[in-house]
């Protein structure tokens, strides 16, 4: 538990975030218990085809969660046992997770410590030394989309699949195309430390209807028809058929409905996100310490997490394995007195090959990927949540300059 730290006369305990809730949200959960239709069905429906319109993608396709999603990508793009993915160290291990359980291989790739994604270059070294990628695993971390104009370029060159991991992609733009709607397929999250949440809840978009109905299928045990579809059915009495090895990876409509609520105040959140990460970069801009989190030309960044650098241009610098541990616990003092202070952070994510499961499978060291090995040991997520009062705000920038 956090120590609540007196700010004048009110007590301050600041969460890393927080999900944003109204009376809206309880109403539409409410609505599938009084009817008592609480699997998947009419209110799920809703909510994958508002993801459509906002997204601007054909087809969605709601699961239980991320991880699920991006598993049923890989199955429906014909991923199999043996076969080799690219995917970006620096990310949550689910990422990666999805990969092994098809039995594929993750061939991790280092990160532009300045965007956290994928270093193109090192992608096109990869993919030039080893010749049998059968696709890529982009992550557009943070809420800022990954540059997937090239990435699509190299798809193209090679005749790889890409499968976005847009777990924290939600309303995040290349120009006037959202993430996720690049590949073959793109999958997000609606963790409670997403933009909008579910609780849990995943989501597939694509724009080729034989991966949506394939997809369909398979997160619903395989049946050619969905219990919806059966109840709109004059013969829905019998059972569907099942041609393929599916899954139970279905979303309820008790999500489904709280997802609805969420999507119709999604702007609004998005721009209160949006107001809080630009107040911290004009009032931290001049801190040293802290390299700020940036978007190139042309992108719109979604904000999931405002994830720092800490450590300067020192720590962007430095190739030396015992020098970013020592940077390293200067970060996490930092951070232990902002928890003194009642203010919650977190490290960004975690570089996968660091992972125990991950490091002693595949024989990775620490140094093998240098740039998502910093991302690990230096970022510093600062708390941001849509609710988050002018009070708070300006107590975690005015701890944050007098720490520093």
């Amino acid at each position: 538990m956090f120590k609540l730290k007196i700010y004048g006369e009110v007590s301050m305990n600041i969460p890393i975030s927080k999900p944003y809730f109204d009376d809206e949200d309880k109403k539409g959960i409410l609505e599938p218990l009084e009817s008592g239709w609480v699997v998947q069905g009419p209110k799920v429906n809703a909510f994958e085809k508002k993801i459509v319109d906002f997204t601007k993608s054909k087809f969605a396709i709601a699961t239980s969660n991320c991880t699920t999603a991006l598993h049923l990508g890989l199955v429906a793009l014909g991923i199999q046992r043996g076969d080799k993915v690219i995917v970006p160290s620096f990310t949550y291990v689910a990422s990666a997770n999805a990969i092994e359980y098809i039995g594929a291989t993750p061939i991790f790739c280092d990160i532009d410590l300045k965007t956290f994604n994928i270093d193109i270059q090192q992608l096109i070294k990869i993919i030039e030394e080893q010749k049998d990628i059968k696709a890529i695993m982009p992550i557009n971390l943070f809420g800022l989309c990954t540059d997937m104009i090239k990435i699509m370029e190299i798809a193209k060159k090679y005749n790889l699949k890409i499968i976005e991991d847009s777990a924290c992609g939600f309303d995040s733009w290349i120009k006037d195309k959202h993430s996720g709607t690049f590949g073959d397929c793109g999958c997000f999250s609606f963790h409670p430390r997403k933009a909008i949440t579910t609780g849990e809840g995943g989501m597939l978009i694509t724009d080729r209807e034989e991966i949506a109905l394939r997809v369909k299928m398979l997160r619903d045990h395989g049946a050619g028809k969905s219990d919806l579809q059966r109840h709109n059915d004059k013969n829905g009495f019998l059972l569907p058929n099942f041609d393929v090895l599916g899954y139970n990876y279905r979303m309820t409509d008790l999500q489904g409905a709280l997802g609805n609520s969420q999507m119709d105040k999604a702007q609004d959140i998005m721009q209160k996100r949006r107001s809080i990460a630009k107040r911290y970069d004009s009032a931290l801009s001049g801190i040293e310490q802290l390299i700020l989190p940036s978007a190139p030309k042309g992108y719109i960044h979604g904000y999931q997490s405002y994830v720092c650098i800490f450590g300067g241009k020192e720590s962007l610098k430095s190739h030396n394995i015992q020098i970013i541990d020592s940077i390293s616990e200067k970060r996490n003092l930092f951070m232990r007195e902002l928890s003194n202070k009642g203010i919650a952070t977190r490290q960004g994510s975690h570089a996968v090959h660091t992972l125990g499961y991950y490091k002693n499978k595949y024989h990775i060291a620490e140094k093998d990927y240098l740039q998502s090995y910093k991302a690990d040991r230096l970022s510093v997520s600062l708390p941001l949540y849509p609710q988050m009062t002018e009070m708070e705000l300006e107590y975690v920038i005015k701890t944050i300059k007098e720490i520093l």
